[in-house]
């Protein structure tokens, strides 16, 4: 990176600073390590779509594996503090022992990452799968892990993530209300939105009994607000709020109960700013319940009208599921359950009335989180097949997020590089609007702290342009 660095300074050198940032970026369009350079310096604002344990690198965690001598499943690369009962696991000591650890450390990277991806399995198994893998090694480690975020951002000049994080307990006890399952599917079958929000209001009702505002609490207020505060995360130079989410793959009860704690959690904290569902979005249980999932933001919206919520929808592509199946999970994201942002929203051009759905959300400012590495690793998309340049069109507002940058071996500035490379028509004026979208359109509940990143960015920006001017 320094050698790139360097090759920067030393072209700007050769045209005396006698350009601004706009013109010389469309003179380095077909040059990446020269747009590698230019966005690694460029101040890019937030990460809006940013999952906390897809966003570690593996070498990390690999290292905290082995230092805690964990147990390994030398078959699928998961690992485990205690040895399982079933599997063939194997200590990393006993592995360093017999000379095999070297070997192991390689297929760990490969399944724990997409690092030397060779497309022996699907890229979506690979991706999704890669998560419960190298769990047990982020638990307890939640501090590592922060740190490690915001020191990456700050050497790209990233001023603000909004990371996806959740540890909420799921041990309150539904077993009793198990019977509502049947009952949401049931009615959920038949669309009947009546029926269904009757019931999830009966749910609520018991989940209120069972003091679901205590785990709520105890999360703000024992994790979030003590990790936060210990490790002195905001500073004149940073800034980082936190989303809580749900599991789609979760039954009906479950997931209701932990989206309940969830919206009482960002409702109560200013540190929690919102909430998002994540999981395969073609999961067999996330397409059989997607449309009573969004039923729940609704009813939960009406609960809590001031938390915000982002939502993953639309990260499907023509062959991964029905075509049938592509034509509405953005539209109800947005007119059921009343979406502030949607992440990903790859599928926009199969919607049904796509155009109608983009002018609806240009109108209702409601701006779509662009993944350009994700999108194309997981789903196989992209350049002229992504559909950016359809948002774009439609004056979707638009912000450019990382997903999971250690999982896809990442970063921010990978990001606006095949922005500028794929999208010549893109200026640099609009690449600079982008990153304002990404605070303007941030979960950030205090404004005094909004503005102050605005202005920051303003600073940010005028060091940065003046590079580019004459002496």
């Amino acid at each position: 990176m320094s050698r790139i660095i360097t090759l920067f300074f030393f072209f700007i050198a050769q045209i005396g600073f006698s350009q601004s940032a706009e013109n010389y970026l469309e003179k380095i369009r077909n040059n990446e390590a020269l747009l590698t350079a230019f966005f690694q310096q460029m101040p890019k604002g937030g990460d809006l779509h940013h999952h906390f344990s897809g966003s570690i690198y593996a070498e990390p965690l690999l290292e905290r594996a082995i230092a805690e001598d964990f147990y390994l499943n030398i078959e699928t690369m998961a690992t485990s503090k205690t040895k399982p009962a079933k599997g063939n696991w194997q200590t990393f000591s006993s592995l360093k022992n017999e000379g095999k650890l070297a070997f192991y450390e390689q297929q760990v990277m490969q399944t724990w990452s997409v690092k030397d991806y060779n497309g022996s399995v699907p890229s979506d198994d690979q991706f999704f799968d890669s998560f419960q893998k190298f769990e047990t090694t982020i638990a307890g480690h939640f501090a590592e892990g922060i740190l490690e975020l915001k020191k990456r951002a700050l050497a790209e000049n990233v001023s603000y993530i909004e990371t996806q994080l959740s540890t909420i307990p799921c041990d309150m006890n539904v077993a009793d209300l198990s019977d509502f399952n049947s009952k949401l599917r049931q009615a959920s079958s038949q669309k009947d939105e009546k029926a269904v929000l009757k019931l999830l209001d009966d749910l609520y009702k018991s989940l209120q009994k069972k003091d679901a505002k205590k785990y709520a609490t105890d999360f703000n207020t024992n994790f979030i607000a003590k990790l936060h505060k210990d490790l002195k995360i905001d500073d004149e130079r940073f800034t980082m709020r936190y989303q809580n989410f749900v599991l789609r793959f979760m039954d009906p009860v479950d997931l209701f109960k932990n989206l309940t704690i969830a919206f009482i959690s960002a409702n109560d904290s200013k540190l929690v700013a919102g909430v998002n569902i994540v999981s395969p979005e073609h999961g067999e249980n996330s397409m059989k319940d997607y449309w009573l999932h969004m039923v729940m933001f609704k009813y939960c919206h009406s609960k809590f009208p001031d938390v915000k919520y982002t939502l993953h929808a639309g990260e499907l592509t023509l062959g991964l599921v029905l075509p049938e199946d592509l034509t509405w999970h953005i539209n109800d994201a947005i007119h059921i359950a009343g979406a502030n942002r949607i992440g990903h929203g790859v599928d926009i051009a199969y919607e049904a009335n796509s155009y109608d759905l983009l002018r609806y959300m240009a109108k209702n400012n409601i701006p779509i989180e662009i993944n350009l590495v994700s999108n194309e690793f997981i789903l196989k998309v992209k350049e002229n097949r992504h559909p950016f340049t359809l948002y774009k069109e439609f004056n979707v507002p638009i912000v450019i997020s990382t997903d999971d940058a250690g999982i896809l071996r990442t970063n921010m500035t990978e990001q606006y590089v095949l922005l500028a490379k794929r999208y010549p028509d893109v200026s640099y004026a609009t690449i600079k609007q982008y990153v304002y979208n990404s605070i303007n359109y941030s979960f950030i509940q205090d404004e005094a702290v909004k503005k102050q990143l605005i202005k920051d960015l303003d600073n940010r920006f005028k060091t940065f342009e003046g590079k580019f001017s004459k002496n």
